[in-house]
């Protein structure tokens, strides 16, 4: 069976890796001092100290574990280098809402990526499969919880 690669932007990639080095150089060491503190306070079936450390230290090595394996199985993809000029993973989109006339610019990342209070879309959001392969001036329909809205592309970029 093959693994299922993870798509990240090259900047996505750098903030996992960047998460996984301080887990290991910073949080792994840190717990491990925690519990070697908690230990020196004596029986340990009624310390508190020492069951949140374990329990911290089983997050971090859970947390390093699923890092590991999305770093292995990640597929950096970069158009930044070709600038197309229609929708790919990783493009910063401009729409205006064609209602509102609010404008508004999203990224299109991969799933592990998306955070809606960054504008950073999941490339599998119902807006960013609209938008993916659309140039600046077309128009998308997409279905939202109160009917359909309509957007403008306006601006693409890669940043």
């Amino acid at each position: 069976m093959a693994t299922e690669m993870i798509p990240f932007t090259p900047q996505g990639y750098a903030e996992l890796k960047a998460e996984l080095e301080n887990l290991k150089s910073v949080e792994r060491p840190k717990v491990i001092q925690e519990i070697a503190d908690a230990r020196a306070h004596g029986d340990l079936r009624e310390n508190a100290e020492y069951h949140a450390a374990r329990e911290k230290q089983s997050f971090v090595e859970g947390r390093i574990l699923l890092l590991d394996d999305q770093i292995a199985r990640a597929n950096i993809i970069d158009f930044s280098k070709d600038q197309p000029d229609h929708v790919k993973f990783g493009a910063y989109v401009s729409v205006v809402d064609e209602d509102s006339g609010d404008e508004k610019t999203f990224r299109i990342v991969g799933d592990l990526e998306a955070d809606i209070t960054k504008n950073k879309l999941s490339m599998g959001s119902p807006l960013s499969r609209a938008l993916l392969g659309r140039k600046v001036g077309d128009t998308v329909e997409v279905q939202v919880p109160k009917g359909t809205k309509e957007y403008s592309v306006v601006k693409i970029s890669y940043r």
